[in-house]
């Protein structure tokens, strides 16, 4: 089966790109468990990403995105609720390996939910005034990674 590649209104393509830097923050915790690299050096660049990056970008989705389709709505809930544990994952003090691995997997799983039926359902509905409120909104700057310790090299 052949899958079409999702056509992004322009107004949520810079969302849709944090998404991708997402998705090599979940690619570079594999490459830093596969390379035998600390779980301590790993996390040290995972809680930057999640300060610089995850915090604004959720805080983005839940006060400008997900409204347009309502907060009672079944996917915002569910998208919400994965933020949540997202943040629980982030702050979880227990085993690093362990957190690491959720954090991984959760993500990865919670951004293709997003790129492949959330958005795709805000899309649908929202009007040229939401879109554009969304465009003045979000800064859509460079990605700037934190490169002290680019241990996935």
């Amino acid at each position: 089966m052949e899958t079409k590649p999702i056509k992004r209104n322009k107004a949520l393509q810079g969302v849709s790109r944090e998404h991708h830097h997402g998705l090599l923050l979940c690619w570079k915790i594999r490459t830093g468990f596969s390379k035998g690299i600390s779980e301590e050096r790993i996390k040290k660049y995972v809680d930057w990403f999640y300060g610089v990056h995850l915090l604004p970008h959720f805080e983005l989705e839940e006060n400008h995105i997900f409204p347009i389709l309502g907060k009672d709505h079944e996917l915002v809930k569910k998208a919400i609720s994965q933020h949540k544990r997202l943040h629980r994952l982030f702050n979880e003090t227990g085993t690093l390996s362990k957190s690491l691995s959720l954090i991984e997997e959760e993500l990865e799983q919670h951004i293709r939910f997003e790129e492949r039926v959330l958005f795709n359902e805000i899309q649908k509905i929202a009007t040229e005034d939401q879109l554009g409120t969304i465009s003045k909104i979000h800064n859509d700057e460079k990605f700037n990674d934190n490169i002290d310790d680019t241990f996935w090299i």
